[in-house]
């Protein structure tokens, strides 16, 4: 049963539990010395090699892959040092979020390190839109005149544009993990990890950051080979924190080349943060550990605020920072601004749920799409990322203009970005991943692309589809789990997209006390569950008094097992995902 009851038209979930291998599971515990509850959950994300499974456990900077095995790296840099040689002077072109200005910050740093002269420019949202538009691009080269143009974080899809900015003596690279149309665009280096390479490529899951940290790499690899003093002492290490930024806020897979780079750029982060960085933290009020979580919903949304409503250049501005009284202040006007962008995300969201949860039909709509010329374009993408969490359905918001701009979130087994190309004769202009997208129309065309988006979900997803999923590793008794066992499986962290958090279950549970109620509003609960044994402490978020199970009856438990320390004291806790009658 769903926790949060303020939502009654989302569906109830799914659970689904990984098959147990006990045998493979013991085997493996007692090779490697861990608990076998450990060893299950490495075996559920496919770790069954001893060799594998340290690497994993122990991420080192040293298992990172050859920078030029990336295409177009080594051409990207040699290319770069001849800018260097020519004193040519260098344009830098980027997003406005968090991986794009990461990027521009990373590559800035690395061109001045190498005494390159380089200029950067980040489009306005507002007046320029997204990426390399011929209006943006314009008015940069307008205000910073360059023979190389290196588009970060964007450009993938600019084949005209390139073409023609290359015709009129522009050199353009690009470095982008977007992926790109068929025929893709022809600059003079494209090192995007979807072109031209391979399905098991390490590179196919970078963002735009961990791209400009690889061409960090490679440009003082080849630096080095050519003698250049500028390379000899450059550590790139310097760039990590940016990189593991960005590989949180842009939500790629936390494994692989990523696992080491955020790895690594957390321990900086904690270490020795940037003066911007040690600002922002300190704006936000973190007191703790930074980690994913503290990227993700602390850090990252303070950077991102900036280019929301206004320009990102403040957030960049923040990065390259290196004087303390300059963060402090930069820092201090992002926060306000972001929560400009919280109250407005709240005025939004709350006009849009007036419009859809009167008229949402479960059986009748397989997508959710609604517009407005009010709606603030710069949250639109966060709505529909909090309407889908409602409603457990592809959304897509749009507002500004007109014509409207909007952005789609999506469901697992729904590709938004090729849902749109069947949708592309009602558009203006579309792109994006299969489980986000950007979308331009005229407001007219709403009602159309809504039945047609919804005929093309209906044809790709099933009923199953529309229920959300809670995957659960192994089932338990609460009575065996212990903070050693919970220790263990922290180590598997950090946990993001693409590596979900240890889920378990536990059956025919019940409260041992009544529930209390917790937080300003009384919107969260403890409670203490027994199997049996003593109980244990679990917190309920956002949960209604209603949506709890009820003294004496028998339930079954999803959760999260965590530990908690407080007043120096460590013990068991549970984060309750869901709960339901047992099954027979």
């Amino acid at each position: 049963m769903s926790l949060d009851r303020k939502a009654p038209a989302r569906p109830p979930s799914r659970w689904v539990l990984t098959p147990a291998a006990p045998e493979q599971a013991s085997s493996l515990a007692t090779r490697l010395g861990l608990p076998e509850l450990t060893a299950q959950c490495l075996l559920n994300r496919g770790f069954k090699d001893a060799d594998a499974i340290d690497c994993f456990l122990n991420p080192r900077l040293s298992r990172l892959s050859d920078p030029f095995q990336l295409r177009d790296l080594e051409t990207a840099a040699l290319r770069i040092l001849a800018a260097k040689s020519r004193r040519e002077k260098v344009l830098i072109f980027g997003d406005y979020d968090v991986d794009g200005i990461s990027s521009v910050a990373i590559l800035h740093g690395l061109l001045c390190h190498f005494g390159i002269e380089c200029s950067y420019y980040l489009p306005n949202r507002e007046a320029e839109g997204y990426g390399l538009t011929e209006k943006a691009v314009s008015a940069a080269l307008a205000r910073f005149p360059a023979r190389l143009l290196i588009a970060v974080d964007c450009g993938s899809s600019a084949t005209d544009l390139i073409e023609k900015l290359q015709s009129d003596g522009v050199e353009v690279m690009v470095l982008d993990h977007h992926p790109p149309p068929d025929p893709a665009p022809r600059p003079a280096c494209f090192i995007n990890p979807h072109h031209n390479t391979s399905e098991g490529s390490p590179f196919r899951e970078l963002c735009s950051a961990g791209l400009v940290f690889k061409l960090a790499h490679g440009l003082v690899k080849a630096g080095r080979q050519a003698g250049c003093v500028e390379a000899s002492n450059c550590d790139v290490r310097q760039w990590l924190d940016l990189a593991a930024l960005a590989t949180v806020a842009d939500l790629v897979p936390l494994t692989g080349e990523n696992r080491l780079l955020l790895t690594a750029g957390l321990n900086k982060l904690n270490d020795s943060p940037r003066p911007g960085m040690a600002a922002l933290i300190a704006a936000a009020g973190i007191k703790r550990k930074i980690g994913v979580y503290e990227i993700g919903f602390q850090l990252g949304p303070r950077l991102n605020a900036a280019g929301r409503l206004e320009s990102a250049s403040q957030a960049l501005r923040l990065l390259l920072s290196t004087d303390a009284k300059e963060s402090a202040s930069l820092a201090a006007e992002l926060d306000d601004q972001n929560r400009q962008r919280q109250e407005i995300e709240r005025e939004v969201l709350e006009q849009v749920l007036e419009k859809c949860r009167p008229s949402f039909d479960p059986a009748a709509d397989w997508v959710i799409v609604e517009g407005h010329d009010s709606w603030h374009i710069g949250v639109v993408g966060i709505v529909a990322a909090r309407v889908l969490r409602e409603f457990h359905r592809p959304s897509i918001i749009l507002g500004g203009g007109p014509p409207w701009r909007g952005s789609g979130r999506s469901i697992p087994g729904f590709d938004l970005g090729a849902a749109l190309h069947d949708c592309h004769d009602l558009l203006v202009g579309h792109g994006g991943h299969a489980m986000a997208a950007g979308v331009t129309m005229e407001p007219a065309q709403i009602e159309a692309f809504r039945r047609r988006l919804n005929e093309v979900a209906r044809s790709r997803l099933t009923p199953e589809d529309l229920r959300p999923v809670i995957r659960l590793d192994q089932e338990t008794r609460l009575s065996e789990l212990s903070p050693r066992q919970v220790e263990s499986l922290a180590a598997l962290g950090p946990f993001g997209q693409g590596h979900p958090q240890i889920q378990l279950m536990s059956r025919r549970v019940r409260l041992a006390r009544e529930p209390l109620r917790m937080g300003a509003d009384q919107q969260h609960a403890k409670l203490w569950i027994t199997d049996g044994g003593e109980g244990v402490e679990a917190v309920c978020w956002n949960a209604a008094p209603e949506s709890l199970p009820k003294m004496g009856a028998e339930f079954d438990l999803a959760f999260i097992p965590e530990l908690n320390t407080f007043r120096g004291n460590t013990r068991l806790q549970l984060r309750v995902l869901d709960w339901r009658e047992p099954l027979s």
